[in-house]
This record gives structure tokens, sequence and C-alpha cells, in this order.
């Protein structure tokens, strides 16, 4: 059986250059990035030039970039590291968990938060982080993209009410990295986070972006690696490969391969699966429709069955695509993201995210076509009526 992967927001795949960049790391070229001498030397230019690398994707300086393990610790690391007990801070209701939880556990420490609602098509409205913000307001953290709708934020509008108040504003860029131009500047951020494994790096690593003058706090303290904000001996192995899957992004952000527009080629072949299984299948709407949306990803609900149920049977076909957040794989709670923009439960819970990637191929689409009504069909004679319907 040929395997068709198509949850891509959950982890990508290792691109061959990538490793072919990683391997003289991992064997012969063992320096620590911090000695002196030339094993040392030699792994700290490999890592200069990943810093460069990722630093053009976002448009910022070099000296901004932080690497840190991942998408989660450099989301802990903005929030963690700019607010202190009675501090205010603004964050939006369909943040990932590694935002969300922060949150809450700053909560436990003091902080006042405010989790602001979004629309029915998952959207953060300008208009509430204006009225949310106070006078002790410290942080805006709003993400770039939805991990499980790919629907993009108006981060550029709420980084001008963070700039206008003079207010921090850190954004998740985890799902919106390699998918989506980003320019650091013309947001207005003054921090963004980035995962590798989502953009074709390894897994264990990522980026914190932090602008010029913005002076945060580390989680840990050792060293005075990454100039004293985030210690720690570097990997260099994978930091490389992230600095060279920044490199094919940026490329592919330029040819139109994945430009974050819909003429780009990923977005064209999740337009033609998208439409596709809307055509093919009854009672199936997408979740998040009408707004703008990262290129590769849909997120459809099929009313009246299970989506985990319809997610392993895709897997026994050879097909593998999620019934959201794959942190929160095996959660008995239905996604927070569909139930802030006014699912019901039922409904939260019938719905699977297609996410793909430059790999895909439209015969693997036409395949998915094939599959995906066929499981549907049989999963709905199954299912009680009128389980994961709106109601």
């Amino acid at each position: 059986m040929r395997r068709i992967y198509m949850d891509a927001n959950a982890t990508t795949p290792l691109l061959p250059e990538v490793l072919e960049a990683m391997r003289p790391w991992l064997l012969e070229s063992f320096g620590n990035a911090s000695s002196i001498h030339q094993h040392g030397q030699q792994a700290r230019a490999a890592v200069e030039h990943a810093r460069e690398n990722v630093a053009r994707l976002i448009n910022c300086r070099e000296s901004e970039i932080v690497f840190t393990s991942g998408g989660t610790e450099s989301d802990n690391m903005a929030l963690f590291g700019l607010v202190k007990p009675g501090d205010h801070v603004i964050t939006s209701s369909i943040e990932h968990h590694a935002v969300l939880h922060a949150a809450e556990r700053l909560q436990e420490r003091g902080v006042v938060v405010t989790f602001l609602p979004v629309s029915s098509e998952g959207r953060v409205d300008p208009d509430d982080v204006r009225r949310a913000l106070r006078p002790n307001t410290t942080l805006i953290s709003v993400m770039m993209a939805n991990n499980e709708t790919g629907v993009i934020q108006p981060v550029k509008e709420i980084g001008q009410i963070a700039q206008d108040a003079d207010i921090w504003f850190h954004t998740d860029a985890v799902q919106a990295a390699g998918k989506l131009p980003i320019d650091v500047k013309a947001i207005g951020c003054d921090l963004l986070s980035i995962s590798g494994h989502k953009m074709h790096a390894p897994q264990g690593t990522g980026v914190l972006y932090v602008r010029r003058g913005t002076r945060i706090e580390p989680l840990f303290y050792g060293g005075a690696h990454e100039r004293q904000r985030r210690a720690g001996t570097e990997n260099v192995a994978g930091i490389v490969g992230l600095g060279k899957a920044a490199e094919i992004a940026d490329d592919a952000l330029r040819d139109g391969t994945m430009d974050g527009t819909a003429g780009s080629q990923v977005a064209a072949l999740r337009d033609r699966l998208e439409q596709g299984i809307l055509a093919r299948v009854e009672d199936c709407a997408v979740n998040g429709a009408g707004v703008p949306r990262v290129p590769n990803t849909t997120n459809l609900r099929f009313d009246n069955l299970e989506g985990e149920a319809l997610v392993i049977a895709l897997d026994l076909k050879g097909l593998a695509v999620s019934g959201g957040s794959a942190c929160m794989s095996g959660a008995t709670e239905p996604s927070h993201v569909l139930t802030a923009m006014g699912l019901v439960s039922t409904s939260a819970r019938a719905s699977l995210r297609f996410s793909l990637t430059k790999l895909n191929s439209e015969k693997e689409v036409d395949a998915a076509l094939e599959l995906v009504p066929a499981a549907v069909r049989r999963l709905r004679e199954l299912a009680p009526v009128n389980a994961g319907t709106l109601g």
C-alpha cells in the first residue's frame, strides 16, 4: 500500500537537501560552537550562516534571531520573558496550547489575561483587541495563522494597535513560516515564534525573533549562548538543518510553489482537494471558509459521523490526516478552536484537517478524492442518525 501524507501542520518530512546539509554536523564536524579552536569556530560559522538564512526569511537582523528547541519554547519564552505579576496580557481563544496554557499559568502567578473571542470564520477582530487594552496591558499575543483551520489573523492591524499603545506584540508564526511571506518590520511585532519541523527542518528546532531593544528574561540560566537569551550548547546539526529549510522555504515563496496566494502550486492542490470533496460528499462544509487561509490547509466538517473514526478509516486505507492539533491527539474534548468559532461539540468532533506540503502531487489528491467519499459513506451507514450535525 502506498501511503499518502496530508498532515503537514502536525509535522513535515525532512527534505533530502536538509539532511545533506546536516550530515557533516552529525558525524565528522562535531565541534562546540562556543569553543575557540578550529572545530568550534567551524561550528560557529555554520550556526551564523543558518541565522542569516532565517533572518532573510522574516526580514530581520541576524542578531534578532534566537535559536530554541521549537515553537513551544519560543512561545513560552515570549510570554514568561516579558510579563510579571500585576501585568495584563491580551491573547485569543484559538491560540495553540503553547500560548494558552502559558497564559493560564501566568494567571496563577497574578497576571490578568483577556482571552478574545473570534468570529464564526475564526478571525480575531482588531477592534476587540483595542477595546481590551488597559493601563497595565504589557503584551498582546495573537497567532499569525491557526494550526487547525489555516485562517490568517490580522496581525498587521494588531501590530499597529500595539505600537500605538506602546505595548509588546508577539505572534506565533509556527503555521505561517514557509507558507506566507513574513516581514516582521511590516507586521510591527516585537517577538515571533517559528518551529522547524513545520517547514521541513528537523524536530526539536525553533526560533524566537526578538526585536532589538526588547528586553526579555531567559527561561534557562547557564552560559552566555544566543547573546545571553537562551543558555545551552547549540544544537549545531539541527540549527544547520533549520537554516537550510529556511533557505528552501524562501525560494519556494519567491518561485510560486508556496507564495501565500491562491495562485501558488500548493494552494491549487489544496483547492482541488477541497472542492473535490465538497462536490462528492453531502453534508460537508469548510470551517473557516470565506476568509484568508494559508495555502496548504483545509478543515472540513463531515456531518453525521465521528471525525476520529474517519481518521482511523482513512489511515487504514493509507491516507494520513488529522482531527485537529497533533498536540491534542487522544484528547476527549472537542477542538477549542472550532468551539470558539461557534461549532457545537458534535460538529467540532466531525471535523478533519487536511494539510499539504509541496511534496504532495495531483495523483495523491486524486487518490484522496476516491478514499474520502468512500470512507464517509461507509461510516455514515454505521453511524447513529444525526450524530455530528450542527444541531
